[in-house]
């Protein structure tokens, strides 16, 4: 780090992508992005766009986009807030709600992002640990009294809460903002986004980047309160009002029009999920339950660590975190059908090996 960099900021531990590499062509089952490309309607629109047009600033207020979203899911326009991926939401949801009186609660084993933007702005933060099955402990969220974040599915398990009990965290946490991460949905999980229209302390939180192919073109967007969209509104004209490019906007149009080509994509890797998960607990893994596009396994007789070296040396990439309670496992990102055959093939052989 430089001598320039402000004292409060020294300690910060960023968060850590997924490898990208570039030495050599992977099967890359690491980073939770979809086997499947962006639906024909968006390379047609991307192609149609109007180049001349980018030396013009896009909507700032991505009003069209919000408009079919609003559509799409039963709200409101006013209800619908558009940004650069959903990550960006939850930076501005941390700073526009979370302060010196009201601090953060999230799992310990979660999404990385959620404790970096807790460090970053100076939050107060009440990590909370899962059960020992690795699901969440809702009652301990109950009537806390401070801000929430739940990834729903979570990551890196692939595990789900129940509507029943994110009501609860809302209903008994009246004065706090519950943000339920959502970026996993499509894949098994239960939405709770009708919830916003009656409870106004919700904020719902998507992402274009797996289910519907454009990880690469950075869309996220929340469903809440028009008042908490309007808050979220004033962080990001406070920071970055033309946050999502003509480009991206035109994409991710074309990817809700086209919900035929996002259906079929999404049964395809739900269907591979459990084909994996079988073959898997079928060679000895413990393979926890996932709603997710990706399953997090181990094996009794490998470590996570090794198991994650062995296939990247084989040219399969799969994603290891080392802490604890994680280290025995490995997170597998669902690719295609033939990508999860070659994976059960190389382990299968790495275990006999």
């Amino acid at each position: 780090m430089s001598r320039f960099l402000s004292k409060r900021h020294e300690k910060l531990v960023a968060y850590v992508p997924g490898e990208q590499p570039r030495d050599k062509k992977y099967i890359k089952l690491n980073t939770n992005e979809s086997p499947y490309p962006p639906s024909p309607l968006v390379v047609e629109k991307i192609n149609a766009a109007e180049v001349s047009d980018l030396r013009l600033y896009p909507d700032p207020e991505c009003l069209s986009l919000r408009r079919k979203l609003a559509d799409f899911y039963g709200f409101e326009t006013s209800n619908i807030f558009v940004s650069n991926g959903s990550d960006e939401i939850l930076s501005f949801a941390f700073m526009a709600f979370c302060d010196d009186e009201k601090g953060m609660a999230f799992p310990d084993i979660s999404y990385g992002f959620y404790s970096v933007y807790g460090a970053l702005y100076n939050i107060e933060c009440s990590v909370i640990p899962l059960k020992a099955d690795y699901t969440v402990d809702c009652s301990k969220y109950y009537g806390i009294g401070k801000n929430i974040v739940i990834a729903n599915p979570n990551a890196p398990t692939g595990i789900s809460v129940g509507t029943a009990e994110i009501e609860k965290m809302l209903v008994t946490n009246p004065d706090n903002i519950v943000i339920i991460d959502e970026a996993y949905v499509d894949f098994g999980g239960s939405s709770c986004a009708e919830l916003a229209k009656s409870h106004d302390n919700l904020i719902v939180v998507r992402t274009f980047s797996k289910s519907r192919s454009l990880a690469g073109a950075r869309v996220g967007f929340s469903i809440s309160s028009q008042e908490i969209a309007a808050d979220l509104n004033k962080i990001k004209y406070s920071t970055n009002p033309y946050n999502l490019n003509r480009l991206s906007l035109a994409a991710a149009e074309a990817a809700v029009d086209d919900d035929e080509y996002f259906r079929n994509c999404r049964e395809k890797i739900i269907d591979a999920r459990e084909h994996t998960a079988a073959a898997l607990r079928e060679i000895g893994f413990d393979v926890l339950p996932s709603d997710a596009n990706f399953i997090f396994a181990r094996h009794p007789s490998i470590s996570g660590f090794d198991c994650y070296k062995k296939l990247k040396d084989a040219g399969i990439l799969v994603r290891h975190f080392n802490r604890e309670r994680l280290f025995d496992f490995v997170r597998i990102t669902i690719g295609t059908r033939a990508q999860m055959d070659a994976l059960i093939e190389e382990i299968t052989r790495i275990l006999h090996d």
